[in-house]
Parts: C-alpha cells; sequence; structure tokens
C-alpha cells in the first residue's frame, strides 16, 4: 500500500472512479441482445434509457458545480440511446469531466460552485448514484428474462473493483 499522503488519496480516490467507469461501461458491453429496451416495470425508464440518465447527469453536476468543465448536454436526458459504442465514448467523456473537475478542484483548495461541501462528495455522489442505476439495470433485465448472471458479471465488475494494480 502507498503512503496516505493527501496526493495519494486523491490518486486512489480518483482511481476509484475510473474502475466505476470500467464498470458502467462494462455492464452496457454485457447487456443481452434486446435488454436495452428491458424496463422493471411499465412505467420504468428502459436500460438504454438509465446509461444515458447517468451520462446526463455526470454532465449537468460538471456544469453546475464546475462550468470550465462543462461539456454539451445530450438534448434529452432520458434518450434511448441503443448504439453501444457511442453511448460507451460518451460515458467515457462524462466520466473524464467528473474526474478533470475532482483533481482541479482538489488540488486548487477550491470550492464546488452549487453543490457539496467538498469535491470528493461530488464523486462520492456520481459513484453511489451510478451503483443505483447498475441495481436497477439487473433487475430490469432479470424481469425481463434476459438476466446477467454472477458468472458473466463478475469478472467485469466486482473483479475490477477488488484487482490490485
Amino acid at each position: 500500500m502507498r503512503d496516505a499522503q493527501d496526493g495519494n488519496l486523491l490518486d486512489a480516490l480518483l482511481d476509484s472512479w475510473q474502475r466505476n467507469n470500467i464498470i458502467v461501461v462494462n455492464l452496457l458491453r454485457a447487456v443481452p441482445e434486446g435488454g436495452m429496451e428491458a424496463r422493471a416495470m411499465p412505467d420504468s425508464p428502459s436500460v438504454a434509457e438509465m446509461f444515458m440518465h447517468m451520462h446526463y447527469v455526470r454532465l449537468v453536476f460538471v456544469s453546475e458545480d464546475a462550468p470550465e468543465f462543462a461539456r454539451s448536454l445530450p438534448e434529452k436526458e432520458w434518450a434511448a440511446e441503443r448504439d453501444r459504442g457511442r453511448l460507451a465514448q460518451m460515458l467515457n467523456d462524462s466520466a473524464k469531466a467528473v474526474c478533470d473537475t475532482v483533481k482541479n478542484r482538489v488540488e486548487t483548495s477550491r470550492e464546488m460552485n452549487l453543490h457539496y461541501d467538498h469535491p470528493i462528495l461530488f464523486l462520492q455522489h456520481m459513484i453511489w448514484h451510478e451503483g443505483y442505476h447498475h441495481g436497477q439495470i439487473k433487475l430490469a433485465l432479470k424481469l425481463a428474462g434476459r438476466p446477467i448472471t454472477n458468472d458473466e458479471a463478475g469478472p467485469v465488475t466486482w473483479r475490477v473493483w477488488m484487482r490490485k494494480k
């Protein structure tokens, strides 16, 4: 384990965000054929809409709290983008915006503009929010008869979190 100096702690926290994004993109790629349209309930968002929502939420909070790192927002928060390659690129781009925001605000000791007492709370909120939707996506797929098994999910989710560099 590395020293617990502030720089190393920031590196570890940003690594956790990058791992979170890898897991989200891996989940996107693991969705079975026909699964992007799955919904937990008839009036629930589809799997495709939840992935777009995660991307959108990242960008909204960046634009409100650190506009110098803002990116263009999608026209709709709950759009049903089904092109997985495009969606993966969008998620990677918004993940970088979050990472750059937190890194800059911590390193320059600048507060967030609107929300959060500390930039790390923003990062933690994003991880919590996406974990919530990860569960919703897996539930929607299971209810639609297109589950991702633990054997399929483990290598692309849990192992990403737990691996040592």
